[in-house]
């Protein structure tokens, strides 16, 4: 199982917070039309789930990408907590208990991955949609509400690929 250390949640918590401060249009804009605001924020959003996923369990070049941006993360974090504050690091606590995907679930994140990559290329969420990503693959085992997050990703993920590639069969 692949470990967030405390700075690699921090980075984790500081994309989330960047982008929320970056996105926030004003109460006036929010009040005005909230739908419009809120698919501002969707693709963020989504590439979060996006990045939770990938650092469940998923193997390959697309598991192996998604635990070395952790391990970035986390030296990055660790360092800018020693360094920059004069804190200390240690493990951030995982989550207790995280559901690995299915093949289907995997086949499910293949597919996402192909979606990802062509919409971070293609649309104009591109910068959004790397956040997010890289914010969820922080996140994805933490203890934490983000840690909460992965379980029901993962039992919809498994479910989908169930239901989608069962019917294949």
């Amino acid at each position: 199982m692949t470990v967030v250390t405390l700075g690699g949640c921090t980075v984790g918590i500081c994309i989330l917070i960047h982008h929320l401060i970056q996105w926030w249009p004003g109460r006036k804009a929010l009040m005005k039309d909230p739908a419009r605001q809120a698919g501002e924020l969707a693709p963020f959003l989504l590439a979060w789930a996006y990045g939770a996923l990938t650092i469940l369990g998923v193997g390959g070049l697309i598991g192996w990408a998604a635990k070395t941006t952790l391990w970035i993360s986390n030296w990055l974090g660790d360092v800018a907590l020693v360094w920059g504050v004069g804190g200390t690091t240690g493990t951030h606590g995982a989550a207790p208990t995280y559901l690995p995907l299915t093949q289907a679930g995997g086949a499910v994140v293949l597919v996402l991955t192909v979606a990802m990559v062509a919409a971070a290329k293609k649309s104009r969420w591109g910068y959004a949609i790397k956040r997010g990503a890289w914010c969820g693959i922080c996140l994805g085992t933490s203890a934490g509400i983000a840690g909460f997050a992965a379980a029901p990703l993962a039992i919809g993920t498994n479910w989908l690929g169930t239901t989608i590639f069962g019917a294949m069969q």
